[in-house]
């Protein structure tokens, strides 16, 4: 299958990536070849050192409407289904392993595995008009593998009211919820992706691999586990020559030198 096309790829001069999901027509419905497509473009830049922050887009009127249905159920079988979901959690995962930042820029509709998409991602940045939901329940089939990283974003009972419910939630409240970071106008989205993404790229990116690693860990274990790895982190990071230039940067009062 050739799967080339169903993931768009761009890069700007500061190192910014963005993959655009490319079924417009099906609402980039995530079809095997799409998962099979955004987890080898995933894989490809995790080696990359000149990249420093990935944007994750909709092509058309949507962001994501989940996983495809109708191929689905064309083979109902459980060991293809066990597959199939496995499939799309490893590339979940890869999104989650990037050594940079990722943002969701999110238009549209995010829903079932589109929703669980943007809840992966490290940050999101919606316009004002897009709606989310876990809404496989609406046709019995509970959200379960979203609702792993629908839970790792929200408060615990307003996931669930979402998974049971299967509504559809606005951007605003998906923003007070904790799914999204920030809320722009439909017009001003770009903008706004772009404002956040200066802030990230202008730090040292070894400081932001290490610390995005450190974060998702720390987040796994106890209390007392989660200091110790973040202790022994730290002071790997300030052996960093970034973080060595910053310290003395902000020692003489001056902008840190990272080129």
């Amino acid at each position: 299958m050739n799967t080339e096309a169903l993931v768009l790829r761009s890069q700007d001069a500061r190192g910014v990536v963005t993959l655009t999901l490319n079924r417009p027509m099906a609402f980039n419905a995530l079809s095997e070849g799409m998962i099979e497509a955004l987890h080898a473009a995933l894989d490809k830049l995790a080696g990359d050192t000149m990249v420093r922050a990935v944007v994750i887009a909709g092509a058309g009127k949507a962001f994501c409407a989940g996983h495809d249905l109708k191929e689905m159920r064309a083979e109902p079988s459980l060991g293809y289904y066990q597959r199939l979901f496995a499939m799309c959690g490893r590339m979940m995962m890869a999104v989650q392993k990037l050594p940079v930042p990722v943002i969701a820029r999110v238009h549209g509709i995010a829903t079932a595995a589109g929703c669980q998409l943007v809840a992966m991602c490290d940050l999101a940045v919606a316009a004002r008009d897009a709606r989310f939901a876990v809404s496989g329940i609406n046709v019995g089939l509970f959200c379960s593998t979203p609702s792993v990283a629908l839970s790792r974003n929200l408060a615990r009972k307003a996931a669930f009211e979402m998974l049971v419910t299967g509504g559809f939630i606005g951007a605003d409240e998906a923003q007070a919820k904790g799914l999204v970071n920030r809320v722009a106008d439909a017009e001003r989205l770009d903008a706004e992706v772009d404002a956040l993404l200066a802030q990230i790229v202008a730090k040292p990116r070894e400081a932001l691999a290490m610390g995005k690693q450190l974060f998702y860990r720390q987040l796994e274990k106890g209390i007392e586990a989660a200091y110790a790895d973040a202790e022994a982190t730290m002071a790997c990071n300030m052996m960093e020559p970034s973080a060595l230039e910053g310290v003395q940067a902000f020692i003489d009062k001056r902008p840190p030198n990272w080129k």
